[in-house]
């Protein structure tokens, strides 16, 4: 029945704490394009791909109190860190989820900048296209972000290297 809610929790499980929202939805959507099971659909939007759906699961999981959502104020804005709460781990515990790569998946990706995860999710999102086409598409969309050759290239060796996890 929450397949997809326990997915969730088992990647912030894993994470130990996912901070902010934008480097939540990032993760999960590059997990989901690694081919990780993540179903939630995604749109195009102001920091890259964006799930609506995602949004909704999380706020499901915090209503349900498996997961905590702590809001917090930084300067002019706020910022949301996410971690897995006593019963969302005592209903994982009772899954029978078995995604063996995740740990060492988010144990990493958790660790890039939301910038970074930003540039990362925007490529893979273009992935249909040739490299140079999807380098320009980021330029074009990103434009205000000045993504710069050196960050294009770690992008592209990093999404390699996450392949590498689900093969």
């Amino acid at each position: 029945m929450l397949n997809d809610h326990v997915k969730i929790m088992a990647l912030i499980r894993e994470a130990g704490e996912v901070i902010g929202r934008k480097k939540l939805q990032k993760i999960i959507y590059i997990a989901k394009k690694i081919n990780f099971p993540f179903q939630e659909r995604y749109n195009f939007h102001f920091y890259g791909p964006y799930s609506e759906e995602l949004t909704l699961r999380i706020e499901e999981m915090c209503n349900l109190g498996f997961v905590h959502e702590t809001k917090e104020q930084k300067g002019g804005y706020y910022q949301y860190r996410y971690t897995l709460s006593e019963e969302g781990a005592k209903f994982l515990s009772i899954s029978s989820l078995d995604l063996p790569k995740l740990k060492d998946f988010t144990l990493d990706i958790n660790e890039k900048s939301s910038r970074f995860l930003e540039l990362v999710s925007t490529l893979l999102y273009f992935d249909g296209l040739s490299k140079e086409e999807m380098v320009e598409k980021v330029h074009t969309v990103k434009a205000k972000l000045n993504f710069t050759e050196d960050e294009m290239a770690d992008a592209f060796d990093y999404i390699a290297k996450l392949k590498e996890i689900t093969q």
